[in-house]
This record gives structure tokens, C-alpha cells and sequence, in this order.
């Protein structure tokens, strides 16, 4: 999934049909025919006078075509009767000492999952920033976002095997603005949940946003962090991270009152 300049529509049909899945997260084959409607054709019965103009379904073979260019142009993917934005299909696995995970970039289906962790770690009062993109993920529903106006990305890691299998360790998310001035920035959060700490997942999870970062041309990723969050401030020292500034007393977390470390790393 590359920058939001890369967008390119052959005809106003695929915007609609992209813009449709875009703000879905995901949709079947026949919601997105039914959803995304245009004018009737010329020579139609007319409209009443004072009604606006019938909407009708995109013819199908003019709908699957469009479809199909938008599959082939690497914007949307089609699995199972379901379109949904283009994925990194990249699957990293590991296994640890008393836990097995992959790290994989985050489907749709992972929106509840990931919510949850979110503001399971939120609420530990370990990062402020992430309790916010929960609520953006809850209001808008859709995981990855890929407009005119933002690019939005998550990366999971996830456990495998037991009784625990798929259930969400941690997550990454990447976010950035299409404003000219900051397109070259990316705001960043990473958590992983309490039970699967002292593994590895938020080095890993940080090392594939990075990674993601570099591909699509950003040259910046920074985060804010309570200043009681020693392990995120020492992790994201240890891959290259700098404290650009510290706002003293920014947060009230609980009754107290706590610095906001302000990071980042150029890319």
C-alpha cells in the first residue's frame, strides 16, 4: 500500500468503487455493485417533475471490468468474494520461549481485536496518543485508510497455536496527513498487550512500521509518550529514536499530572 499519490482512477466509476471499499474497510462483490449506483442512462424514462434523477446499478460487465483494473493497478485486492485495500501479504513467524507469534499486516477482520488491545493498553495510562486512534478506528470502522487526504496503517502481531491462537498480542500503527506540508511525516503507536511482554513483539512490530515507512517515502515518524512510560521511551531509544521536547505537566493521567516526551527518528 503506497502513498496517497499514487492514486490514479481511469474514470469516475473506479473512484467511486475504491472510495466505496476505502471507507468500508472491506465489502463483498455484491454490496459494493448495490452501494455504488450512477446516474440512468439517457433514453430512460424520465423522472418526475420535481424528483431527482433515478440511480441505477453499473452495468455488470462495465462493473467487473472496472473492478478488475482496479485489482490489476494493485489498489484493491479480490479474496473470497471480497474486496478490501491492497496487502502486504509479508508474514514473519517466531517462536519464543513459551509463545509463537506472527507479525503480518492488519486485515479488517483484526478491527475489533485490535481496538480492544488499544485501549487495553491505553488504559494503563502506557500511551495517550493510541486512545485517540481507537477512537478513529471505532468511529470510522475501517482499519486501513489510503485517500487524498491520509494514509493510515496497522501492522498485528498475532499468537499462534494453544488455546490463544489469533488473538492479538500487539499492534503498530502508522498514520500520516497528505497535508503538502507534513506528507513527508508519519505519527506512530505501538502497545503490546501485558501477557505477551518480554518477547520481542514491539521491536519486531516497530522494525516492519519503520520498514513500511521507508518504502513509501516518508522521511520522519515521531510519537508522543508519558514520560511514565520508561520501557516505550527505552525501546524506541534503542532503534534510533531522539526526544525532540518535553512539555512538563501535559497529562493528567489518573490525579497526577505527567511530562509528555515528544520522539522521533529521521529516516
Amino acid at each position: 500500500m503506497g502513498a496517497p499519490a499514487d492514486l490514479e482512477f481511469e474514470n469516475a466509476i473506479q473512484q467511486r468503487i475504491y472510495h466505496h471499499v476505502e471507507t468500508s474497510g472491506a465489502a463483498t462483490i455484491g454490496e459494493v455493485r448495490d452501494e455504488v449506483r450512477i446516474d440512468s442512462p439517457s433514453g430512460s424514462k424520465p423522472a418526475r417533475s420535481g424528483t431527482t434523477e433515478p440511480r441505477v446499478r453499473i452495468p455488470a460487465e462495465e462493473f467487473h471490468n472496472s473492478v478488475a483494473a482496479l485489482v490489476n493497478s494493485g489498489l484493491l485486492v479480490q479474496s473470497e468474494g471480497e474486496l478490501h485495500l491492497a496487502m502486504d501479504d509479508d508474514v514473519e513467524e517466531y517462536d519464543e520461549t513459551d509463545l509463537s507469534y506472527r507479525i503480518r499486516q492488519a486485515h479488517q477482520s483484526d478491527w475489533r481485536g485490535i481496538e480492544t488491545a488499544i485501549r487495553e493498553v491505553a488504559d494503563e495510562g502506557a500511551s495517550i496518543s493510541a486512545k485517540r486512534v481507537a477512537a478513529d478506528i471505532g468511529d470510522e470502522g475501517a482499519l486501513l485508510r489510503r485517500n487524498d487526504r491520509r494514509s493510515r496503517m496497522f501492522y498485528v502481531a498475532t499468537v499462534t497455536g494453544g488455546e490463544n491462537d489469533g488473538e492479538i498480542a500487539g499492534w503498530v500503527h502508522l498514520d500520516a496527513p497528505e497535508l503538502d506540508e507534513l506528507r513527508h511525516t508519519a505519527e506512530l503507536t505501538v502497545g503490546v498487550r501485558s501477557p505477551y511482554r518480554e518477547h520481542g513483539i514491539g521491536g519486531r512490530l516497530l522494525e516492519r512500521a519503520m520498514n513500511w515507512a521507508t518504502e513509501t517515502d516518508y522521511t520522519k515518524v515521531y510519537q508522543s509518550l508519558p514520560a511514565t512510560n520508561e520501557t516505550a521511551i527505552e525501546l524506541l531509544q534503542d532503534y534510533g529514536w531522539e526526544t525532540e521536547a518535553v512539555r512538563p505537566d501535559h497529562y493528567l493521567v489518573g490525579d497526577e499530572f505527567v511530562d509528555e516526551v515528544m520522539m522521533a527518528r529521521k529516516l
